[in-house]
Formats: structure tokens, sequence, C-alpha cells
């Protein structure tokens, strides 16, 4: 099929010549794509601080411009969160690579809050899109390994989380700094997209009998099993308050790291933003199990989290680094494990639509906790809004831990 015929949920017309990919060439493009995407999301981490002198922005409008990505992402879930079971996987990706060099591309060039929230908008599309779609794919690819399909889409997602700030740090080393980032990650995408149109796709899951091929496509309600329910809800839970350590880490944070241990170095900002989301993708190679380890995870979740809030105060780099690195493999840890049960108790036909749910609430924590960030500083100060925000995932954190173990202890 090609992908207009997929998109327009229709067989393709004979003798269309594709890329007969094997699987392990399908898993690849699959994990880059939401890879480079999201990689492409986070680039500006880094560039907030020259973003800010450029466009006169206060610390709330940084916020602003974060949680315009998120809020658009978030709505793509709610509302195409399962098109890839209709549409296809390759035609949704290929929309998704569309969607984020279109707002690249806008977000290098904008020249005021607007522009620049519109261009995170669009890359909150691309992301959207391919969220569901990605671990969709990677689960048909591994149907008899459903524990590494969620580990692989996992740490496909946290990479490149990670991976954003660091990258974005040392590119904006070059010159026009605010710019050239992006212009080399368009460049990424266009030769993602090359490989990824020319892909013999496996045929898309077709419409119901009786119904219009888009009528498929209306945004739905979503329908959760009751042996997933308990699953899906601590899964959203956990996922929500990672993303909001997570925005805490990508939007407010380099800029008051850096003060607190007194760097102006781009990429060490980048680097620093990036400790946290690097240590949760890391923690998807480790096979660790137990009847404990979610409640575990969780209590290293709500104590580091603290500790990196007080090592900022106290301006002390290693407690600093070293809290960061706990707080994330904490996460990782128990992300990884609730995302994996309800991605084994949902039926394959409702997966996308029900994993791009979890993300729907996942990262409204990125959005809805980050602008209370924004202004509390604004009314508070910087550090003292810091200290409480960390103050309070941490409680977050240790409850849900206290939950978890009920759960342990019932099982």
């Amino acid at each position: 099929m090609t992908v207009l015929s997929e998109l327009r949920m229709r067989p393709a017309t004979a003798g269309v010549r594709s890329w007969d990919a094997s699987t392990t060439a399908r898993l690849v493009l699959a994990g880059i794509v939401i890879f480079t995407l999201l990689v492409g999301a986070n680039l500006a981490t880094p560039l907030y601080p020259l973003l800010q002198a450029r466009l006169g922005m206060s610390p709330l409008d940084v916020t602003v411009a974060f949680a315009s990505y998120v809020l658009a992402l978030v709505v793509v879930l709610m509302v195409a969160g399962h098109w890839s079971d209709h549409i296809g996987r390759r035609a949704a990706l290929v929309l998704a690579v569309v969607m984020g060099l279109l707002g690249g591309i806008i977000f290098a060039n904008a020249d005021s809050l607007g522009m620049l929230s519109l261009g995170r908008a669009f890359q909150g599309v691309a992301v959207g899109l391919a969220t569901g779609a990605s671990s969709a794919a990677l689960r048909e690819l591994l149907p008899q390994r459903p524990d590494w399909a969620s580990r692989f889409t996992l740490l496909s997602s946290a990479g490149g989380v990670a991976a954003g700030p660091a990258i974005g740090g040392l590119l904006s080393l070059l010159p026009d700094p605010t710019r050239t980032p992006y212009y080399i990650h368009s460049g990424v995408l266009l030769a993602a997209l090359i490989p990824l149109w020319l892909l013999k796709a496996r045929p898309a899951i077709a419409p119901a009998a009786g119904k219009p091929a888009f009528k498929v496509l209306a945004p739905r309600k979503p329908a959760i099993s009751s042996h997933a329910r308990g699953a899906f809800w601590m899964a959203s839970a956990v996922g929500f308050l990672s993303f909001a350590v997570f925005g805490f880490c990508l939007s407010l944070a380099p800029g008051y790291f850096a003060t607190a241990v007194h760097a102006d170095s781009r990429p060490l900002i980048g680097l620093l933003a990036g400790v946290t989301l690097g240590a949760s993708a890391l923690s998807q190679l480790v096979g660790v199990r137990g009847r404990y380890l979610v409640p575990v995870a969780l209590a290293v979740l709500g104590i580091s989290i603290v500790l990196v809030g007080a090592a900022a105060a106290w301006s002390s780099p290693l407690l600093l680094v070293a809290a960061s690195v706990t707080a994330g493999a904490g996460q990782g840890v128990a992300f990884r494990q609730v995302f994996n049960d309800v991605a084994g108790k949902v039926e394959a036909a409702r997966h996308a639509q029900v994993i791009s749910t979890v993300y729907v609430i996942t990262y409204l924590g990125s959005a809805v906790p980050v602008i209370g960030l924004g202004l509390a500083v604004s009314a508070l100060g910087l550090q003292a809004a810091v200290v409480g925000f960390t103050v309070l995932c941490g409680v977050a954190a240790l409850a849900l831990a206290a939950a978890s173990l009920r759960g342990a202890l019932r099982a």
C-alpha cells in the first residue's frame, strides 16, 4: 500500500513498488522516528535563556511556550490517538514527521511568543501522532515479547526527551544558535522520511462493516476493560507525576540549575536538564523484577526529587547530579513496570487507543503543574517556587508508593 492509499483507507493500485523491510529494520525505523521527533521537541531546553533575551520573555512566557507543545500533543492524543489502528502505523508516522518538520521550521524563525508557541504546537501534534502509532507498531513486531515492545517504546521515548537538551546545547555552539539546531534536525527528519515513505506497510485495520471509511477516525470515548482498569489508572498517575518532574527539568530547571551551580555553558545546561531523563532512559535496559519493585522505585523518586530541590538551593553540584540520577532511575523503573502491566492487559485491537489515553494523562503532567510553577515563580520567586514544587512532587511520589505497596500486599 502507498501512504496516500493508507490515508484514504483504500487498497493500493497494482504495481506499486516498495521496500519490504525486515522485522529488525521496522523496529529500528519505528524507534528512530519517535526518538528523533522527541529530540526535536526538546532541543529548545538550553536555548530558552537565549530566546528570553531575544524575544523579551518572562519565566511565565517560557512555561506557556513549553505548555503549548504539551497541550497540542494532548489534544491530538485525544482526537487521533486511534488513527493508526485504521490508516496504518506507517501513514501515521509519515504524518508525524511532516508535522515535526513544519514545527521545527516555524520555531526556528519565530519572532514572537505567539509564533514560538505555534511551532511548539506543531511539534506537539507530531509527537501525539507518533506516540500511539510507534507503540502499537513495536508491539505488533514483537507479538511474543510484549515486555520488550514496551521497553523499546519507553527507551525510544525517554531517550529522545533526554537527548534533546544535550544535543540542543551542543548544536547551540554553532553560528545562529537558536536556528541552526532546528535546521540540522529538519535534515535528519527528511532523511528518516525517505525509508518510511518507501516502506512496504502492513495492511491497515479495516473500518467496521457498514460504516463510512472516515467515520472510524472520529474521536472516541476511551473504553477500558475492568481487567485493565486498575493498571490503567496506576500507569496514568505515575506517568502524570513523572512528566511533572520532566516538565520542570525541561523548562525552568536548566536556568535555575545553572544559576545554582554558577554555570553559563549551554552544553552544560543541556546536560543538567537531561540527567534525570537520561537515567530514566537507561533504566529501561535493566531487567529488574520483584513484587515490591514499583513502591520501592516510587519511594526513591520521591526522596530524590526533594533532594534535587535542596541541592540547587544549597548550590551543591554533586548532590544535584546524584539526586537527578536516582530520581530518573526510580521514575524509569516504576513507569516501565506499570506501563508494561497496562500494555499486557489491554486487548490488541484497542492498544493504540488505550496507550494514547495513558499518554494524554501523562503529558498533562508536563503542562498543568509546570504552568502552576511558572505562576508561583512570579509570585514567590524562583527558589521558593522550585523548593515548594519539588516537595509537592516528593509527597505525591510517596503517596503513590504507599498505594502501590497496598496493592502488592493484597496480590
